[in-house]
């Protein structure tokens, strides 16, 4: 009642002065205005809003209004007689600028006196007022393409969502959580997003562990992919002897009884004892044979134990042997040999009722036998057959004090040979740089898969695999050796590269 109060007297004091003093109006208007306005905002008594709840339910608190201590409030018409007297003071003291501005103040007074009219003295201007909300009808789901009424909304990625919308990715249902991962424009759960993209260990199935600085370390084999924690190169983890994948924590590998495990992948194709892996080992004196590179004498193959493979190493007194593990042997000195009469039985994951045979090698040649480790798949144990044959081949035909480089790397040119006559169709073959034979007779010749009916999806990527192996051995003689041979016999062809090196007893370059 107060503020209308003052705004009354105030009119009236308007019309009085209009009447009897016209011209003197001028700057008393400014005031006038001023006064029928408001306080501006940041002032003392302003009351401000207090904003409560969501955007669609907001609530307005009005404060108290406290006059200050040290300058006690006036009376309202006090305080109107002393405006109009200093009004009307300071418009004499400049008559020449009464008329100044006269039609644009007589305006503004209009306009005042109009909005002091139709304020309501108990709800006061807000400047901080909620900014104007979307229409309804502009907000569109971004999920159902629907209107998003009142209630709860979510805003995400710039756009509306219902509650029930907003979908992860992965499993299709609603993300409640107060966070969530977003992969582009696909949002996740974090739980469904570490699931898709960290990178699981293959061998425990666990999500891999971050190291000290925060970043996911793991292992992965070079060619099958296989990630692991490295912490299982620590712990005894079973490792195939074959194609040295680490055993799953969900699979068993099969032991075979000499420190050495084998997957169920190399163990469906194992040559076990020394008959069954006899058809193998002729195939492959026929793959020599059709090279023009035919072994005139019998050299005794016998498959052996890993114990008596590394007791014949042991009395074998040439070359350099492959670490960390020899799997064959080229004898040239006599010696009294355990072999592997009959294929072991299989219970459960290992290998039962062994029967091995003590058989004493005589020296009529230059070589004395040929000696392969058992329990390899059938491609592994034909390329290393077909390395020893090539050590064989080079004594028999008089090759002498070869460098290990060159007689390393020559048989490792044939293995790798072999393996892909074996793997490789015989169009694919004929085209390939590994297959060019210049200068040699036998480069018409293209020997068919030793094994009848073809080899399996499995066996022909684990062919592949065992190429792998000695194109990327890291080894001086067996690496090295390998990859400059190679290069000499795709250059010039295999009889000219044998030429050379029993001229020169190095590769031609």
């Amino acid at each position: 009642m107060l503020a209308t109060q003052a705004i009354s007297y105030g009119v009236l004091s308007l019309c009085f002065l209009i009447l009897f003093n016209a011209e003197r109006r001028s700057s008393f208007m400014k005031w006038l205005c001023n006064f029928l306005k408001g306080t501006k905002p940041g002032e003392s008594n302003r009351r401000r809003p207090r904003v409560m709840g969501g955007e669609q339910s907001t609530l307005w608190q009005h404060e108290p209004i406290r006059p200050k201590r040290e300058e006690p409030p006036r009376p309202d018409n006090e305080e109107l007689d002393r405006q109009i007297a200093l009004s009307l003071a300071e418009d004499a003291k400049h008559p020449k600028e009464r008329n100044h501005n006269k039609g644009e103040n007589d305006e503004d007074l209009a306009k005042a006196m109009q909005d002091s009219m139709n304020m309501n003295p108990y709800m006061p201007h807000n400047p901080y007022g909620p900014a104007q909300a979307l229409p309804r009808a502009h907000r569109v789901c971004g999920g159902c393409k629907h209107e998003v009424g009142h209630g709860h909304y979510l805003s995400c990625m710039g756009m509306y969502w219902h509650p029930q919308c907003f979908r992860c990715s992965s499993c299709t249902h609603p993300i409640r959580e107060t966070e969530f991962t977003l992969l582009g424009a696909e949002p996740y759960h974090k739980l469904c997003y570490k699931e898709l993209h960290h990178p699981k260990c293959d061998v425990c199935l666990q999500f891999i562990a971050t190291n000290r600085a925060g970043l996911i370390e793991y292992r992965a084999h070079p060619f099958w992919g296989q990630k692991y924690c490295p912490s299982h190169e620590l712990d005894r983890t079973p490792r195939c002897c074959s194609c040295e994948k680490m055993e799953p924590r969900n699979t068993k590998y099969m032991s075979l009884g000499d420190g050495r495990s084998l997957c169920m992948e190399c163990l469906d194709s194992a040559v076990m004892d020394t008959g069954e892996c006899q058809p193998l080992y002729h195939s492959i004196r026929d793959y020599y044979e059709g090279m023009n590179m035919k072994l005139d004498q019998q050299i005794p193959m016998l498959l052996v134990e890993r114990q008596a493979l590394n007791e014949a190493m042991e009395g074998e007194c040439r070359g350099p042997h492959h670490m960390p593990e020899t799997r064959g042997l080229c004898l040239s000195e006599e010696q009294t040999v355990t072999s592997i009469l009959k294929r072991p039985r299989i219970g459960g994951h290992r290998l039962l009722d062994m029967r091995t045979q003590p058989q004493k090698l005589t020296r009529r040649c230059e070589v004395t036998a040929i000696l392969v480790l058992y329990g390899l798949p059938r491609l592994l144990t034909g390329s290393i057959l077909a390395h020893e044959l090539m050590h064989g081949w080079l004594r028999l035909k008089g090759y002498r004090n070869l460098s290990p480089e060159v007689e390393e790397g020559i048989c490792q040119v044939m293995s790798y040979l072999w393996l892909e006559a074996e793997i490789l169709p015989a169009s694919t073959r004929h085209a390939h740089p590994s297959s060019s034979y210049a200068s040699s007779s036998s480069s018409s010749y293209r020997p068919p898969s030793s094994k009848k009916g073809g080899i399996s999806h499995t066996e022909k990527k684990l062919g592949e695999f065992f190429r792998h192996q000695i194109a990327n051995d890291t080894s001086e003689a067996y690496g090295d050796g390998f990859r400059t041979a190679y290069k000499a016999v795709n250059k010039y062809g295999l009889r000219q590269t044998l030429s050379h090196i029993r001229l020169t007893g190095g590769f031609p370059v």
